[in-house]
């Protein structure tokens, strides 16, 4: 019985260290990281928070694949890849929201009808045709 225990942790070891180096993963976590600094994230402070991120994750990759702890790499690989991504969403949802105010501005000026823009867009609210009562809960009216 000790000898199969023996054997499989043994070969639990082997399992991880042979999960090979995330040398693609974090090169593709590098080049979304520039990605993101070109969509302009290092300008949009919730870009680059999500920015930073991912740089120190792709960080700790390099650290953990030089310790031979290549699957706890990856796992921080694909976590900065996917920061990068999340940084570069948040510089073009920027982006447009600025070309959406910019496009209501020259419309407003130029006498054209006022677009609304996310800052001005107002909520929808319900209101109820008038003549139509509501009944309190268990079917009772106020006019008892």
């Amino acid at each position: 019985m000790k000898m199969s225990s023996l054997s499989a942790l043994g070969l639990l070891a082997l399992g991880c260290a042979s999960h090979p180096p995330p040398t693609e993963q974090i090169a593709t976590s590098l080049a979304e990281v520039r990605g993101a600094e070109e969509a302009g994230a290092l300008q949009v402070p919730e870009a680059a928070l999500h920015l930073k991120f991912a740089e120190e994750q792709i960080q700790q990759a390099q650290d953990a694949m030089s310790d031979d702890k290549n699957q706890r790499a990856e796992d921080l690989a694909l976590r900065a890849y996917q920061d990068a991504q999340l940084a570069i969403a948040l510089a073009r949802e920027n982006e447009a929201k600025q070309r959406l105010e910019q496009f209501a501005q020259a419309q407003q000026s130029s006498g054209g009808e006022q677009v609304p823009t996310p800052s001005t867009t107002p909520t929808p609210t319900t209101t109820r045709p008038a003549g139509l009562q509501t009944q309190p809960r268990g079917g009772q009216t106020d006019t008892d």
